[in-house]
């Protein structure tokens, strides 16, 4: 109760000043959505968190004896960036997104009252505070396949007064026992997308995942082909944990090819998109063709037990499988 006490007000005031930050970058137009960033408190969720500083990890945490340190801990806990929170032989497993991402993500969900929200990757449990305020608990899961991490989301919703369904299991297998959903949320990146998602949803729902370093927005549907899902990138770009156990991003190729395509972050993109499917100098001939085209004018598409990515039309001529799908 007294470290409660302790970091009830400074944390109050970094919380408004967060958001202050996330509206005046165009961010939190949404009341309610204003009002869950303003009300949860993030530094419930990452009690403890990793920086690197001379090339390894150093904790800062809620207990520490030093209160310079400790109040580090509060001001990193509210500044608008990813915090690593575990960290296993050095490699980072589960991660804190960039709150104005994280706002921009719940915007672009399109959640209306009563929807039902499947979030994959459960993390510290404050995307699944954020969505429970907004929704209530009954109406929000989140999936994650470490015990460990789930157990910790569980504990810090409770401590902030939220109980949605925390549900150990495979996220690329979604949560067949809570469906049907309106509303998807990956916070972990992908390789592809699953196909066992698509059954889970609604018609009309919308699936938002982190895909190689772009978000696509999926709009689900039943039509003569039966269940698909298709839809652009937003421009914006997104890195994240990869989903564990949902295969790997391909690799594109940057051996022979110029110094300023090889280190453009679109184009690496683009040559993510197409590994596979085109040489990395058809991929560049493509680019400058296209005038170097931003994420949001390429797309995917998922129907039956086929997914493609594509750029300005599903049908048109650039179209590109994807690789073995999660799940």
């Amino acid at each position: 109760m007294g470290a409660d006490l302790e970091y009830a007000e400074p944390a109050a005031e970094a919380r408004q000043s967060l958001v202050r930050a996330i509206v005046a970058e165009g961010g939190l137009s949404d009341p309610a959505w204003r009002a869950a960033f303003e009300e949860v408190p993030r530094h419930l969720f990452v009690p403890y968190y990793f920086v690197v500083r001379g090339g390894t990890y150093e904790r800062l945490w809620r207990e520490d004896p030093d209160p310079v340190r400790r109040s580090q801990w509060l001001r990193g806990a509210y500044k608008d960036g990813p915090l690593a929170t575990r960290v296993r032989d050095g490699e980072l497993i589960s991660s804190s997104s960039q709150p104005s991402l994280m706002a921009r993500m719940l915007e672009e969900l399109g959640i209306q009252d009563g929807h039902s929200v499947l979030e994959i990757g459960a993390g510290t449990g404050y995307n699944a505070a954020l969505l429970a305020h907004r929704l209530g608990d009954d109406l929000v899961t989140t999936v994650d396949v470490d015990p460990e991490i789930t157990e910790s989301a569980r504990t810090h919703l409770a401590a902030a007064g939220y109980h949605p369904a925390v549900i150990t299991g495979d996220g690329a297998r979604g949560c067949p026992e809570r469906a049907p959903f309106d509303r998807i949320i990956a916070t972990c990146t992908l390789a592809s997308v699953p196909f066992d998602w698509l059954p889970q949803c609604r018609p009309g729902a919308r699936i938002l995942a982190p895909l190689f370093t772009g978000l696509i927005a999926l709009r689900v549907s039943d039509g003569s082909r039966g269940r698909t899902a298709e839809g652009n990138f937003l421009r914006t770009s997104a890195y994240f944990v990869p989903l564990r156990g949902g295969g790997h991003a391909p690799e594109g190729r940057t051996g022979g090819l110029p110094r300023r395509a090889a280190e453009n972050e679109l184009f690496r993109f683009l040559l993510t998109l197409t590994a596979g499917s085109l040489d990395p100098h058809e991929a560049l001939s493509l680019w400058e063709r296209e005038r170097r085209p931003q994420r949001d004018r390429f797309g995917v598409t998922v129907s039956g037990h086929h997914q493609w990515a594509w750029l300005d039309d599903p049908e048109g001529p650039y179209a590109w499988p994807l690789g073995r799908p999660a799940g």
